[in-house]
């Protein structure tokens, strides 16, 4: 915490107000200045990363490491108490999927005054989110698509194996281009309609693969509140909650399934990303390029998705081999590459706070009077002005992150090798991946942003 106040404090004369807003949704946006050289803003976030590597490498006491890692406090939680609560939070999240596509097709036109738009936007993607990764994952009994699931017959063809979570990979990055070239997020009927279709899909994954494999591997929003939930102090156990310490769990190689599960990871990394980066000057000008040489812009922003996506992915799995060579080991590039992923969603969840943090607090009081007059809700709606030195938090989230990603990194090492010298060799790569991501998170945050080009 000293390190990260330090970088804090050293960030706080390189930025002005750094607004977090997720401007690609259409609900906000604001820009933002620096006052001194990019170089320094960006070497003063990229050191302090580096500098916790360094340190945390210093830590080579294994049962230190084990202690903070297996400490947790256990909650027995019986069926008589869990079965209930989930049959009512199942019913209550169906009644409000329903109302949210009723109140799309039918209510306001304005989005900010939309319901639909404000629960999915704000209350989903945003604060429920925050919720898996700062308390506990909320989505297995708020899923109002495995309660629905529960009501037909199901299970028909065994999930294959062999598949994993490449379905949820598929599904999210489809969900990513459709959320870019398609008005859900300023045309509440479209999101309504979109809403219908993503449930016939998952619904039928549910019903032809059942919904424990289908939502635990196949269903996208699933798989990412599980990995997201995995950074959370509060674990669900087959006996009830424990209360662990933040990341703690990232130390566990059983976090990711498989290869796919690295996919998933990298692209919970990349989509925030990316998101930012189509709204920022240099995003906005690749894109207008492209669309000058003739590429459909719905071509153009699929192809930047798949090709930043390619980049993450491929940059992560060459630290990983090379992190192997240096070790000098003979566990497999794909294994090393399982058990490093885990740590890269703190770096996730600290992008998506900084994302949406500031996003969430602004039109809380938005969803609230919606909430509480949905079909005739105030115009215009409720916005909270922020106070400039809150977009100094986007940078203390995005470094906070990353500096939890670099103590689970450290601590997967030692659980993987038995040499002290290798557990430290095998770091180097992920670490210098870890730090380039961090610059590019906090360029993009020190950004002027606007709309994307050739939307709306």
């Amino acid at each position: 915490m000293a390190l990260l106040a330090l970088a804090l404090a050293g960030l706080v004369f390189a930025t002005d107000a750094v607004a977090a807003s997720n401007v690609a949704t259409g609900l906000q946006g604001d820009g933002r200045d620096l006052q001194v050289p990019t170089w320094l803003y960006l070497g003063t976030g990229g050191a302090a990363v580096g500098a916790s590597g360094l340190l945390a490498m210093f830590v080579t006491d294994r049962r230190l490491i084990d202690r903070l890692h297996t400490w947790r406090r256990s909650t027995a939680l019986g069926e008589g108490l869990a079965g209930p609560f989930r049959g009512l939070a199942g019913t209550l999240a169906v009644v409000g999927l329903a109302f949210v596509v009723f109140v799309g097709l039918t209510g306001p036109t304005i989005a900010n005054a939309n319901l639909a738009v404000l629960v999915v936007f704000v209350g989903v993607r945003a604060g429920l989110v925050m919720v898996a990764y700062l308390l506990a994952n909320p989505w297995p009994a708020l899923n109002p698509w495995r309660a629905l699931a529960r009501l037909a017959p199901t299970g028909f063809v065994e999930y294959p194996d062999r598949w994993g979570v490449w379905p949820a990979v598929c599904g999210l990055l489809c969900i990513l281009w459709v959320e870019v070239v398609v008005p859900i997020n300023t045309v509440p009927g479209t999101l309504a309609l979109a809403v219908l279709a993503y449930s016939a899909s998952t619904l039928t994954g549910a019903v032809v693969f059942g919904p424990d494999d289908w939502f635990r591997y196949g269903d996208p929003l699933a798989v990412l509140f599980r990995y997201y939930g995995a950074v959370a102090p509060i674990q669900r156990t087959d006996e009830g909650v424990e209360l662990v310490l933040p990341g703690a769990k990232l130390r566990e190689s059983s976090v990711v399934d498989g290869a796919s599960g690295v996919a998933f990871v990298l692209l919970l990394v990349w989509e925030l990303t990316y998101s930012a980066f189509i709204v920022v000057p240099a995003g906005i000008a690749s894109v207008e390029f492209l669309v000058s040489l003739g590429v459909p812009p719905s071509v153009t922003y699929a192809g930047l998705l798949l090709a930043g996506y390619g980049l993450f992915l491929g940059s992560y799995w060459f630290a990983t081999r090379f992190g192997k060579r240096l070790a000098e080991t003979y566990v497999t590039t794909e294994h090393l590459a399982v058990c490093f992923a885990p740590p890269l969603l703190a770096i996730a969840a600290g992008y998506h706070l900084a994302h949406y943090f500031t996003f969430l607090v602004s039109l809380s009081p938005s969803l609230a009077l919606v909430l509480a007059s949905p079909l005739s809700p105030p115009v215009p709606p409720l916005t909270l002005v922020l106070p400039t030195w809150f977009g100094l938090l986007d940078i203390g989230f995005v470094l906070a992150g990353h500096l939890l990603a670099i103590w689970a990194a450290h601590a997967v090492s030692f659980s993987v090798f038995p040499s002290r010298l290798q557990a430290i060799r095998s770091q180097y790569p992920v670490v210098i991946v870890m730090i380039v991501y961090t610059m590019i998170s906090l360029w993009l945050i020190s950004l002027p942003t606007a709309d994307p080009a050739f939307v709306g």
